[in-house]
């Protein structure tokens, strides 16, 4: 690559990862389309401001490679080895079912039977890189359907040694020579796997401790990449994919004490080539040809797509013992073609196994599909969240209780005041807004009902009029205030005890007249920094007196400050103030403090709480 091509490229690159990924995903489509969209605008077709990205795609590859090393860090051979059924099981079905359905449909439009078979295998293929980067956007890849998608793609790496040695197999070669070079070349595979496997786990880990030891951060990160770049190119010597060779360093290193330093040193070069590698698949989509032919390119597309979506659909429920939920997210991240099925296609040319005109119909279709798998998952993302969606009642009927307490909001806090209630045998009636939560919590034959707490002929039917307590722990700040409202308008006469998110919040309540207010991570706040004084060595009784003194000075200021709230100047100035007595708080400490402090003692605890 020529330097100004090169400065055109990076600029170019960089631009589409700044513009185009940022506007992706402000519309919420993910990084891997911004990036797609950005390759086809500067692609040949029709900006061409990148009309050659051959030298930029291999360097674009070493994305993919880097992306397999992260992967396998995280899995260590144990979690692997419990993966086995789910690769060579799953994994080996869904390459053959999908290889023998569109191998038999381009054999049914007059393709050879060895051409046939070739193509099922290479279009059976999809892509490692979209599929774990779509997963990941969408924090899926520890769900069962990206643990099996993840097996599934693995196995497919791992069928690129035997269709890579069918290809000269079936071509125009002899079969006796085809023979012995699969031969060789399996055993060239075999050793390389075993230098890989056996060196990484004798050599690696003794290496690191001494690069480590060197205190030199540039180091540890050129011998993090020269073990990545290092195994996939040991797998490019045995024809190999290189991205496999990279999975099994990262899986020899995963029980390793370096496995989080490496990952955060690897994660910055992972993110910018593997969105070249994206930019490179959209500069090569060949739009012209989906031009001169559009209808034999969307057949292609269409027959990729769903014969593979309908295979993975039945090995989720089958294999995978997902639900149709998982088995359709399964589909719609597999479902489009794969990087190596280029590869698979041009060595096929090259045997003369396929025309020009074919190979080319082939690319443009797996690189149409590649470029539809992110739409594929956000659309059905979607028509997922609408099945599930069902007509809600604006409340539910409550029979006629004369509960104790009432509960407003049934999450983790609402929930725990529930069970000393229920362990005390008092009875309460639970009001949620959140219909999935409901169904979740009625089976454990909780009593707890459907609707807005802030609606007053939901707190009549829940009989709040004979109620004693209302224990309001909505996490909305607004349902919260608005609740509380209502209850004190309406029924001056019941205890309000309210939970509240941040000291905006306590003040709003305060506002209502409201005493009982209770605020999120405060008190168990207060219990970690005891336990941190505690482990740096101060008395528990001292530790326990200080804290003491800060939970009654800061709630003081609190109340202080709730008189001035609205007023950033005065909330500004009574914050300095605050500052001013934690120094003094220090200067107290460092004279011996007694247990037991009056008033005046404890005036020097004074510390700063910030609105």
């Amino acid at each position: 690559m020529e330097g100004s091509h090169f400065l055109q490229y990076m600029v170019m690159f960089l631009a589409a990862a700044v513009v185009a990924v940022a506007l992706s995903k402000r519309a919420g489509l993910g990084a891997v389309l911004g990036y797609l969209g950005a390759g086809a605008l500067i692609g040949p077709n029709l900006l061409g401001f990148a009309p050659d990205m051959s030298q930029a795609n291999e360097l674009s590859e070493l994305g993919v490679i880097l992306l397999l090393f992260v992967i396998g860090l995280e899995l260590s051979p144990a979690r692997l080895w419990l993966m086995r059924r789910a690769v060579f099981g799953a994994g080996l079905v869904q390459v053959v079912l999908s290889a023998a359905v569109l191998g038999g449909i381009a054999f049914a439009f007059g393709s050879g039977i060895d051409t046939a078979i070739i193509i099922g295998l290479a279009l059976a293929l999809s892509s490692t890189a979209i599929g774990l980067q779509t997963l990941a956007e969408r924090k899926e890849i520890g769900e069962p359907h990206g643990r099996l998608a993840f097996a599934i793609l693995l196995f497919q790496d791992l069928a690129a040694i035997p269709i890579l040695a069918l290809v000269p197999l079936l071509g125009v070669h002899s079969a006796a020579e085809a023979s012995g070079n699969v031969w060789l070349a399996a055993a060239k595979a075999i050793g390389i796997i075993a230098v890989v496997a056996v060196g990484g786990r004798y050599l690696l880990r003794p290496i690191f401790r001494a690069v480590a030891g060197t205190q030199i951060p540039e180091v540890f990160t050129a011998m993090a990449l020269l073990v990545v770049f290092g195994a996939a190119w040991l797998m490019q010597l045995a024809n190999m994919q290189m991205s496999l060779g990279a999975f099994l360093a990262g899986v020899l290193l995963a029980d390793s004490e370096f496995r989080h330093e490496i990952e955060s040193q690897i994660e910055p070069f992972k993110g910018l080539l593997l969105g070249l590698f994206f930019v490179g698949i959209g500069v090569s989509l060949d739009l012209g040809l989906v031009k001169q032919q559009p209808l034999m390119v969307g057949l292609v597309v269409a027959s990729i797509l769903a014969v593979k979506a309908l295979a993975l659909l039945a090995i989720g429920k089958l294999a995978g013992k997902l639900d149709f939920e998982q088995s359709v997210k399964l589909a719609f991240v597999l479902a489009g073609g794969g990087e190596f099925a280029f590869v698979v296609l041009n060595l096929a040319r090259d045997h003369q196994l396929l025309e020009a005109g074919q190979h080319s119909l082939l690319v443009v279709s797996v690189t149409l599909s590649m470029a539809l798998t992110p739409l594929l998952v956000i659309g059905g993302g979607q028509w997922l969240a609408g099945q599930k969606k069902k007509p809600q009642p604006e409340f539910d009927v409550i029979p006629d209780e004369h509960p104790r307490v009432i509960i407003a909001g049934y999450g983790r806090v609402g929930q725990i005041v529930a069970r000393v209630l229920r362990a005390q045998r008092i009875p309460f009636t639970a009001l949620e807004s959140s219909v999935e939560q409901v169904e979740l919590v009625r089976r454990f034959n909780q009593n707890i009902y459907f609707g807005d707490s802030s609606r007053p002929e939901l707190l009549r039917a829940a009989g709040i009029e004979k109620a004693e307590v209302f224990v309001l722990t909505t996490d909305d700040p607004e349902l919260n205030i608005r609740t509380a409202r209502i209850v004190k308008r309406l029924y001056p006469h019941i205890k309000i005890i309210a939970r509240a998110r941040n000291r905006q919040h306590v003040w709003r309540l305060m506002d209502l007249s409201i005493d009982g207010i209770v605020r999120d991570t405060f008190y168990s706040s207060l219990v970690m920094a005891k336990g941190v004084l505690v482990d740096l060595g101060i008395a528990p009784e001292i530790a326990k007196a200080r804290i003491d003194i800060f939970r009654k000075r800061d709630e003081q200021l609190l109340r202080d400050q709730h008189l001035v709230y609205d007023d950033d100047a005065a909330l500004l100035q009574t914050s300095k103030e605050a500052l001013v007595d934690l120094d003094r708080l220090f200067e107290a400490d460092e004279r011996p403090i007694q247990i037991g402090n009056d008033e005046d003692d404890e005036g020097k605890a004074m510390i700063a709480g910030t609105p």
